[in-house]
């Protein structure tokens, strides 16, 4: 653990009431990618805890240069629970930054529970997912009408089991967009169960790695068939979001069905038919 300071007494706040641990989602790596909220929290924070292996420092730049700053990979989560229990007992803010949005695949609730028994006052400020970082890096919609209008996070089996039901070739019989987190390691459990749902070994996936972070982002696109040898190829080995969607390459698909929202013979409460909708009453009887 590497503290950067330790505040001056006039930051100090009343241990008779602890200040507040905010749960700041730091986003996918970009720091400007940050809401304006956890950026006002940082600027603020007397004490930060940040998950050095996955979230940037350069996301704790706006910190005051008073404040303490930690590095929590190489700490277990006791230690960060008693850390941040410490430094809201003479802190008015402290803030935990979390990768992406801290309520996917984060030890949100795991470092709530011991805060909460202190009596820890805690919230949650989201962030932006890497899930929405790399389609948004590829120019990919995760939704499109008439083609697949769910999207899955999820993860496929590694170290740590899923829950019944919940493997990925199950999710994957959807044939809706699958967003899998955590698993580009097991690249080959990942097209298998893709493979055994029934997706062709020409459908498209899209692996990015590192999505948004400055000059560190690379997108690899292939097919159920290709993605593994593609990203060996890569050297991507972590980090990385892997999309797998009947939606990827509509960029480029030369017919493609328009939302509705935006159909001129659509009526909805802030805009009336401007076209005649001859087409929809010839099925009427």
């Amino acid at each position: 653990m590497n503290e950067r300071a330790i505040a001056p007494p006039d930051t100090l706040h009343s241990a008779s009431k602890p200040g507040t641990v905010w749960f700041v989602g730091a986003g996918p790596g970009d720091p400007e990618l940050i809401t304006v909220k956890g950026h006002g929290l940082i600027e603020r924070a007397g004490a930060i805890l940040f998950a050095g292996s996955l979230v940037s420092e350069a996301a704790t730049r706006w910190a005051p240069a008073d404040c303490v700053i930690a590095d929590s990979k190489d700490m277990t989560l006791e230690q960060m629970s008693a850390w941040l229990i410490a430094q809201a007992a003479r802190c008015e803010t402290v803030v935990r930054l979390q990768t992406g949005d801290p309520g996917l695949y984060g030890a949100l609730i795991e470092l709530v529970q011991p805060l909460d028994a202190a009596g820890v006052p805690i919230a949650v400020v989201p962030g932006v997912s890497s899930a929405m970082a790399s389609a948004a890096a590829a120019v990919e919609s995760l939704t499109l009408p008439e083609v697949t209008q769910t999207v899955i996070f999820t993860r496929v089996e590694g170290r740590t089991p899923m829950p019944e039901g919940e493997s990925l070739e199950a999710l994957a019989a959807h044939h809706s967009t699958l967003c899998i987190f955590l698993s580009i390691t097991l690249m080959g459990k990942v097209t298998a169960a893709l493979t055994a749902a029934g997706w062709s070994p020409d459908a498209p996936v899209v692996v990015v790695h590192k999505a948004s972070w400055p000059g560190e982002e690379k997108i690899v696109r292939g097919t159920v068939a290709t993605i593994q040898a593609l990203c060996r190829e890569a050297r991507i080995v972590s980090q990385s979001m892997i999309i797998a969607s009947p939606n990827l390459g509509a960029r480029h698909w030369t017919t493609l069905a328009k939302s509705k929202l935006y159909d001129a013979s659509f009526t909805h409460r802030f805009r009336r038919a401007s076209v005649p909708v001859d087409h929809l009453l010839q099925d009427t009887p």
